[in-house]
């Protein structure tokens, strides 16, 4: 996912994919403890993704206090 495809979003879109990513990023702990993850990556690139969409919240937030 790139920060440029983040930015086209609304904020309602990026928090509708925040939550599936907190979700993903729970599956796969749980198949990491049960040892059923085969995709060890899979977990780095959830975490980085729900980081990226944050900041990306923290950004248009920022942008929109300034703006008023």
């Amino acid at each position: 996912m790139k920060a440029a495809e983040l930015r086209e979003k609304t904020p309602d879109q990026l928090r509708e994919e925040l939550a599936t990513l907190k979700k993903a990023s729970f599956n796969l702990r749980f198949q990491a403890a049960t040892g059923q993850l085969e995709d060890t990556s899979a977990m780095r690139k959830a975490r980085r993704d729900a980081a990226r969409v944050k900041t990306i919240l923290n950004q248009k937030a920022a942008a929109a206090a300034a703006d008023e």
